[in-house]
């Protein structure tokens, strides 16, 4: 199927046209099936009681809506760490997020709307009993349930996300996809599961899955070879492909599993990849103030239960962004690492964690005053030695502090 979504997968077979497929062994399917049984709690904002959701349930119900609103479903696929975590249980990558793809036909604006009521519209068949569902509008469900909506229409991708809040991190993620050029970043991330025969299945069998007994399931990497993927995912090895196709959110990835445990495939590829990710980032995120926000909500996002974590996170990122930046002017370079490592210092605020100065860098910014040269010294507060500035024309505006 490549890098695009727009083609069915049911039009390839496995009988050897593809290296990119896999079937499941029984292990993986019973992984699979502990993950879409799984009762996972939709937390509620201010009052609003928590839905207990089963995956298979709501892409039942998502599903069946979508087709009695005559929208085409070619398949629905599980993605992300989910997919990883069945086909390699101690990848170490862990998984938070549950990520659902729907391959949909949409063709304009009225299908968005329609996908969104749909699942807006479903939230309330998951609702306890006893609770008054009368007054509950779709804008008050949105408040009370959704975590984010994103909706990206382009020459290249038409696809919505609506992702379900859960406060332990693990957001049930709806992906409606037409159409996506880049869907991975690195080769551990790339695999996808067709979920349609194990869906069939729970409808029509009246037995449960044996080992003898069970339906045959297909996975994909969407990096290319599937062996290659899953044995860079077995080894924890970092691999990618037309790396210029990254967006800036793959250098935050690419930081955490460096903090996971993995490692380069080729130290001299990957040097050449941070500088590529590098310079995304900072097309993406153009000024600090964007790059503030992304970097706490990806700490917000993917941390949760493992705040211990966040600042060996900052210190990788801080190192990479310190090593692989080239398409910076040097006082635009020095505001980004500057915070990172402010966000360093927070994180270790909050873990009431007393650093040692010694290995900590952090910068500091004098106030305009201190460049007149009547003011001869810059005094930080309990932390030796003093630093003395120099005349205007000599002067950096930034003051490492060891």
């Amino acid at each position: 199927m490549g890098d695009n979504l727009n083609v069915s997968s049911t039009e390839k077979n496995l009988d050897g046209e593809s290296s990119n497929y896999s079937v499941l062994n029984w292990e993986q399917v019973k992984r699979l099936d502990a993950i879409l049984t799984e009762s996972i709690p939709i937390h509620g904002r201010w009052n609003f009681p928590t839905l207990e959701m089963k995956p298979r349930d709501i892409v039942k119900v998502v599903r069946c809506r979508m087709q009695e609103r005559k929208i085409n479903i070619r398949e629905v696929r599980l993605n992300g760490s989910a997919a990883s975590h069945v086909l390699h249980e101690d990848s170490g990558l862990g998984y938070k997020d549950l990520d659902l793809i729907f391959c949909a036909d949409l063709k304009s604006e009225m299908e968005f709307q329609t996908i969104k009521d749909i699942v807006l519209d479903s939230l309330l068949d998951f609702l306890p009993e006893g609770v008054n569902k009368e007054k509950i509008t779709p804008v008050t469900l949105k408040e009370a349930y959704v975590q984010k909506m994103v909706k990206v229409c382009n020459d290249s991708d038409r696809w919505s996300l609506i992702s379900l809040s859960n406060n332990s991190g693990k957001n049930v993620e709806l992906k409606f996809v037409d159409s996506l050029r880049r869907q991975f970043e690195f080769s551990v991330d790339s695999f996808q599961i067709r979920l349609d025969s194990l869906l069939l299945f729970y409808e029509c069998s009246e037995n449960p899955m044996a080992e003898t007994f069970h339906p045959s399931i297909v996975g994909e990497s969407v990096y290319g070879d599937f062996a290659v993927a899953l044995d860079h995912l077995q080894r924890k090895l970092i691999c990618t492909r037309n790396p210029e196709e990254i967006r800036g959110g793959g250098l935050l990835k690419y930081c955490h599993l460096l903090v996971r445990g993995f490692r380069a495939a080729s130290e001299a590829e990957m040097k050449l990849l941070e500088r590529y990710m590098c310079s995304r980032f900072f097309i993406d995120f153009s000024d600090v103030t964007e790059q503030r926000r992304k970097l706490e909500s990806y700490l917000q996002n993917h941390f949760v239960g493992l705040e211990d974590r966040k600042y060996e996170y900052l210190t990788t990122l801080h190192d990479v962004v310190n090593e692989s930046t080239v398409c910076l002017m040097g006082h635009e370079r020095r505001q980004t690492l500057s915070l990172i490592t402010m966000l360093a210092v927070r994180v270790l605020a909050e873990q009431n964690v007393i650093p040692n100065v010694a290995n900590v860098t952090c910068y500091y910014q004098p106030a305009p005053y201190v460049s007149d040269g009547n003011f001869s010294n810059y005094y930080i507060a309990q932390v030796q030695p003093v630093y003395t500035c120099q005349p205007m024309h000599t002067f950096s505006p930034w003051l490492p502090c060891n």
